[in-house]
């Protein structure tokens, strides 16, 4: 290319910029010796050129391209020392993606071209000098413009929110109302049948499974299978393109949009411990490339190895300021130039580590905390990583939210008959004080969840006491062993009415205890019918019908489903269920409580109580006039005065009902051992015994009758 149609350029914002009049080139290395920038056709097909980037400020090289438009196909070669033990891993005949990439096209081929080293044996030493560039996927120059036709945000409180984690593909693929191009596809999630399944539902916000370009691993395609989940990221800025059917950054903007008039709020799940890199044996595809010595951490005895919180082969070096301001360029990119609402961060305390060890005062988290944009968003926590110490549930900032596998343990416990639950039961029902409080947080930092993605569906929970991966062809060694499930006294899908019902019954009791308990609760789609995987606990790897939703349902399936918008209803319309503070217990100002947890005879729980291993049943009194919640204009919000009753033993007993707050009956809203709901309100007064069956939920509601 002749010099004067290549200018200086600037050294940012990073990746490739349209300016209107040509795309601006910066690429960070700090250790290379030199950088090309690698033009294609099209396709990606062909190179056309090849640009050496002779402007450097500081660490970053970069040019302006006058020529370039939005759809130029492009791509690196860096050059460097080829030195392992050193911590560089630099190969200029491996095609590199660029770290910004917000588009990609063509495919990665898995080909021993990919590698830096020659194959054959452990030889990650020797310089392999073959081009990558037919069996590299490459970057694609955008257009940011979009008509976002003054799109708002939900802004949805934490309190107020119901989380839906859905896959892009899985939620529509097998829909009949969707039209076929767009089933399986962003597009498909903006079909007007499918806002209005949403919306009917009661859920406030979709949390998507990874939508980052993502690789399947070179051992499931030659199974093969493929990576479903999407935990495998290849290009953190550009939207992955199997959910497209042209444009994967418009699809995805215009799905964001249309769920945004509808009142939706959309979350994503995104991957920032590791890359699709792998290990020091993997392929050559961005930063390895790039700057291996910056781009990960390396073991600080032999550089060679990476240390591997992630469990995935690497993890990426958050101690460098560099790999910070990727990680918040990309998170500012989703949250600006692509709306979305928030974030859950996978294996999160591996993006907190100093030196080795998880500093909950770390800078990604004062980052967040200090950016005007990332501040105010939902910001979600997956509280752990793969290494000994990487547990870290209740210890992350204020302002973040956490998945809370205590609370997925417990409940199942506590319904599949343990003893000894009931303690734990109750604190996991009332927001988890006993791991959030100390921290002087709310109990919105717990997210309750009882399945997702990674482990049984609900269905499942209920119908296989082992795992069935067997379609993994891992010969069922994969995913959890220990999974807290119950098969009701017989493995697998049965024809027994009496078994089915049981099996119902306790999937109303495990969504009642996740939809009504204090926190954010997240459903897994599917369960609210009762999808199966067939007992496999493990999915990961099955883009089939194994994973996809199932949208013929029978008269089972929806009741289980009518159930569940019932019981998101009443939490939407009861303050109490969706406190902003925990609960103290302490006499308010008329000498009442904000709740009280009841023994069968109607008297209060003692400490002793909680201690009996055997006892199984517990009633909670909540006073809606000290519901936890506010007004527009910050008064006290009152609600309803609810007693929820419970029993996790498999014999009923009888409930003595205590005086409703205000000298009123008791009015059954739901029982979890009655399929549906009496037509006609049954009440109950002071000192009733109430039949509190085996293995059921109940909630009462405080009302008023004038009897004639």
């Amino acid at each position: 290319m002749s010099e004067n149609k290549l200018e200086v350029g600037r050294p940012y914002p990073l990746g490739a910029t349209w300016e209107g009049a040509g795309v601006n080139f910066a690429l960070f290395s700090e250790h290379a010796e030199s950088v090309e920038l690698c033009l294609f056709d099209a396709l990606g097909q062909h190179e056309t050129a090849r640009i050496p980037l002779c402007n450097r400020s500081g660490r970053i090289w970069h040019c302006f391209l006058p020529t370039a438009r939005p759809g130029t196909v492009y791509a690196y070669r860096v050059k460097g020392p080829y030195l392992p033990r050193q911590g560089h891993r630099f190969n200029p005949q491996k095609l590199l993606l660029d770290p910004y990439a917000k588009s990609l096209v063509s495919e990665v081929k898995w080909e021993d071209v990919l590698f830096g080293y020659r194959q054959g044996g452990r030889q990650e030493w020797r310089l392999d000098g073959t081009d990558s560039q037919q069996a590299m996927a490459k970057c694609v120059v955008i257009d940011p413009t979009f008509n976002w036709e003054n799109d708002r945000q939900p802004k949805v409180p934490l309190s107020d929110t119901v989380l839906y984690e859905l896959h892009v593909k899985g939620f529509t693929q097998l829909n009949p109302l969707v039209p076929a191009e767009l089933r399986g596809k962003y597009l498909g999630l903006t079909v007007p049948s499918v806002i209005d399944y949403l919306k009917n539902l009661g859920v406030t916000t979709i949390e998507l499974l990874p939508c980052q370009s993502f690789l399947s691993e070179r051992a499931l395609q030659d199974k093969g299978l493929s990576n479903y989940w999407g935990y495998n990221p290849l290009a953190f800025f550009a939207p992955e393109r199997r959910y497209a059917v042209r444009d994967a950054t418009v699809e995805f903007k215009t799905m964001v949009k249309k769920l945004h008039v509808a009142g939706i709020e959309v979350v994503m799940d995104i991957v920032f411990n590791h890359s699709a890199e792998g290990n020091e044996l993997g392929p050559h595809l961005s930063f390895r490339g790039i700057d291996n010595k910056v781009y990960y951490q390396l073991d600080p005895e032999d550089a060679r190895q990476y240390r591997n919180f992630s469990g995935c082969g690497n993890t990426l070096n958050t101690e460098h300021p560099q790999v910070l301001m990727l990680m918040m360029d990309c998170l500012r990119y989703w949250a600006r130039d692509m709306h979305v609402d928030g974030f859950r961060f996978d294996l999160a305390s591996s993006l907190a580590r100093r030196d080795g060890r998880f500093d909950a005062s770390g800078s990604f988290f004062n980052i967040i905390h200090q950016d005007p944009v990332l501040s105010h968003l939902k910001l979600m926590a997956e509280p752990w990583d793969f290494e000994s110490d990487g547990y870290q549930l209740g210890r992350f900032p204020s302002g973040w939210s956490e998945w809370n596998d205590k609370y997925r343990d417990t409940i199942r416990a506590f319904w599949r008959g343990e003893g000894g639950q009931l303690g734990p039961f109750a604190s996991r029902f009332t927001g988890s004080s006993d791991i959030f409080a100390n921290k002087v947080r709310e109990p919105t930092a717990s997210i309750n969840f009882i399945t997702a993605h990674d482990g049984f569906t609900l269905h499942d929970l209920v119908s296989y006491q082992h795992k069935n991966n067997d379609a993994n062809l891992e010969h069922n060694r994969d995913g959890g062993i220990d999974n807290d499930s119950w098969n009701c006294g017989e493995e697998g899908e049965v024809d027994d009415p009496a078994l089915v019902a049981l099996r119902d019954q306790q999937k109303r009791n495990l969504l009642a205890t996740l939809l009504l308990s204090q926190g954010v609760p997240i459903l897994l789609a599917g369960d609210e019918y009762g999808r199966t995987q067939g007992g496999n606990n493990n999915a990961y790897c099955q883009d089939n019908e194994t994973s996809w939703m199932r949208w013929n349902w029978g008269p089972r399936e929806s009741e289980l489903q009518g159930f569940v918008r019932r019981l998101i209803a009443l939490r939407r319309q009861q303050p109490v269920f969706r406190r902003r503070h925990l609960f103290d217990g302490l006499p308010q100002d008329k000498g009442e409580c904000d709740h009280i947890w009841l023994r069968a005879d109607g008297s209060a729980m003692t400490a002793g109580d909680w201690l009996d291993f055997r006892a199984r049943a517990v009633g909670l009194m909540l006073n809606g006039r000290y519901s936890g919640q506010c007004d527009a204009g910050g008064r006290p919000l009152p609600g309803d005065h609810l007693l929820v009753l419970i029993n996790g033993h498999h014999e009923g007993l009888n409930f003595r009902l205590p005086p409703p707050l205000d000298g009123a009956l008791w009015q059954q809203v739901f029982d979890t051992a009655e399929v549906q709901v009496s037509a006609l309100p049954m009440y109950f007064g002071s000192q009733d015994l109430y039949p509190l069956q085996g293995r059921s939920i109940v909630v009462l509601m405080e009302r008023v009758v004038h009897r004639s």
